[in-house]
C-alpha cells in the first residue's frame, strides 16, 4: 500500500527537494503541497493523506496550530513535524498538538524515509539527537536525593533521632506533642531538621520598679 504524503512548508525549494526524495522512494508518494498552515488544514480535508510533513514556522497559521487542527479533525492522519527548530519548547508544543513525529531538517534521507513509514504505521518517532537530550534532562530531574552522611547524622541528638523516627511513622505535629509530652510551641519546630530548629530566644530582662 502506497503512503500518501502532504508537504507543508513555506519554502518552495524545501518542498521541491522533499518531493524529489519521496517520489523516488518505493511505496511513498506526494499528493499535495501547502505553503501555510491553513492550506495544510484545507488540503488535509480534501486529500485525506496518510502523513502530513509539517514545518513549524509558516506565515499566518503556524505548524503547531495546523497540527492541532488536523489531528482533532482527522485522527487517522499522522503528522510528522520537520523543522530546523529543535528546542524543548518546540518539541513539547508539537507533541501536545498531536504530532506523531518530530524530525529535524539535517537528518539523512534514509532516516527521513524510515520516519515517514514509522509514523504512517501508527507509531511515534523523535529525532535521535532530540531523544537523547530529552532523556538526559529527564534523568537529571529524577536523580535521587543523596542520603545524609554519617557526619551529618552524628550531629543529631538522641532526642532528635526519636522525633525523626516518629515523623517517619507519619505522626503529625499535634501527635508528636501529645506522644512526647512536649509543650505546644514545639508543634511548629519538632518536624524541622535538627540544623533548622531554632530555640526561642529569651526576651530582654524586665526591671522591677522600686
Amino acid at each position: 500500500m502506497t503512503i500518501r504524503v502532504l508537504l507543508a512548508d513555506d519554502q518552495p525549494l524545501v518542498r521541491t527537494g522533499l518531493r524529489m526524495v519521496i517520489d523516488a522512494a518505493p511505496g511513498v508518494e506526494v499528493v499535495g503541497e501547502a505553503a501555510t498552515g491553513s492550506q495544510a488544514v484545507s488540503l488535509t480535508r480534501r486529500l485525506a493523506p496518510d502523513v502530513v510533513v509539517m514545518d513549524i514556522r509558516m506565515p499566518g497559521m503556524d505548524g503547531i496550530e495546523a497540527t492541532r487542527m488536523i489531528t482533532q479533525e482527522s485522527p487517522h492522519v499522522r503528522v510528522a513535524v520537520l523543522t530546523t527548530f529543535d528546542t524543548d519548547q518546540h518539541v513539547h508544543a508539537a507533541l501536545r498538538a498531536g504530532a506523531s513525529g518530530f524530525l529535524v531538517k539535517d537528518m539523512d534521507l534514509d532516516g527521513f524515509l524510515t520516519a515517514l513509514r514509522v509514523v504512517a504505521a501508527g507509531d511515534a518517532l523523535i529525532a535521535p539527537g532530540v531523544t537523547r537530550r530529552l532523556i538526559a534532562r529527564y534523568a537529571a530531574r529524577t536523580a535521587p536525593v543523596p542520603a545524609p552522611t554519617r557526619r551529618e547524622l552524628a550531629g543529631i541528638t538522641a532526642r532528635e533521632r526519636e522525633v525523626l523516627t516518629l515523623v517517619g511513622r507519619g505522626l503529625s505535629n499535634r501527635e508528636l506533642a501529645d506522644d512526647q509530652h512536649q509543650p505546644r510551641y514545639c508543634q511548629g519546630t519538632c518536624r524541622k531538621p535538627a540544623h533548622q530548629t531554632r530555640r526561642p530566644r529569651p526576651g530582654p530582662p524586665r526591671h522591677r520598679r522600686v
